[in-house]
């Protein structure tokens, strides 16, 4: 048996249906980013564990969950509310742990987008460190997201999770991605200035996870990234070949880009609000110099 913690902030729509598919398991542990919603409330009808910790980043709060909240078992699957457990993956799972020669197993994603599986373009099978062995693994923070930090040896389940990317609604996959492209805009810069391009990876990585990350590297160093996004997802992938919704993923990922890029912009040439303290006072000195050549009356109470 294994522990599930689950991931969530604002998440009322998703928590109930991602907590059932957990329950397989007898220790779940919802971890709530302190959420403004009703995913608390909902999460403490179910018999779990619920801590609340605000957000700094999705590394930080991976950690803080880790280090901070014990599990009950040796081993540990992390969930965000917009996925689920299938009985499938859980049993691969239980059986996974039952060797002692890796501590920690890549999981591959199945993006539902628009009611159906976007199997091309969204690069499947694309792999996500899920199980994983409580005090082997940490995380650290690159651009939105998160990279592992694992103490030992790693391998790949076959089994998948379905990940519903969009079931909120695009107005709140839009508003997500400006925030995501903030901090891949900062994490851009700072990979064109002292990063670089494994080369050995990107041509012959033994995994798809050594193969993504030295792409995403070269990436970010060509010109026209948004265009060269949508077409080799659309064409190169087969995009093409999921219909609308397909259409729609590749063209949304081609915003996000775009929107990564205006946000490098925005770094590089717009100035950064300051306080002028020197100024404050001076104007809080004439402020108070008038008010004593008026007699002590307030400015706000002269009309002219």
């Amino acid at each position: 048996m294994f522990s599930i913690y689950i991931l969530t902030y604002n998440e009322e729509l998703d928590i109930a249906a991602c907590i059932e598919s957990a329950l397989l398991s007898d220790d779940v542990i919802v971890v709530d980013s302190v959420s403004c919603d009703r995913t608390v409330e909902i999460a403490k009808r179910y018999p779990v564990r619920v801590f609340e910790h605000p957000f700094e980043s999705h590394g930080k709060q991976r950690t803080w969950m880790l280090e901070t909240i014990p599990p009950k078992h040796k081993w540990v699957y992390i969930l965000e509310a917009d996925e689920r457990m299938t009985p499938a993956l859980f049993q691969e799972c239980v059986q996974a742990i039952q060797t002692q020669q890796y501590v920690g197993y890549y999981v591959a994603e199945r993006v539902m987008f628009m009611n159906r599986w976007i199997r091309r373009c969204t690069q499947y099978p694309r792999y996500q460190l899920r199980l994983l062995q409580h005090g082997k693994v940490w995380f650290s923070d690159y651009g939105h997201t998160e990279r592992e930090v694992v103490d030992g040896a790693t391998s790949f389940l076959k089994e998948t999770y379905p990940h519903y990317t969009c079931g909120k609604g695009f107005s709140r996959w839009i508003d997500k991605h400006n925030r995501y492209s903030s901090d891949e805009a900062i994490e851009t810069l700072q990979q064109l200035k002292n990063g670089s391009v494994n080369w050995r990876d990107l041509f012959w990585g033994v995994t798809e996870v050594e193969r993504r990350r030295a792409l995403k590297d070269l990436s970010l160093r060509l010109p026209g990234r948004p265009l060269i996004r949508f077409f080799y997802m659309y064409f190169f992938l087969g995009g093409c070949w999921d219909g609308q919704a397909g259409f729609t993923w590749c063209v949304l990922q081609a915003f996000y880009e775009y929107l990564i890029l205006l946000k490098v912009w925005e770094i590089q040439h717009l100035p950064v609000p300051s306080l002028d303290v020197e100024s404050l006072d001076t104007e809080s000195l004439n402020t108070e110099r008038l008010d004593v050549e008026l007699g002590g009356i307030p400015n706000s109470h002269i009309h002219v």
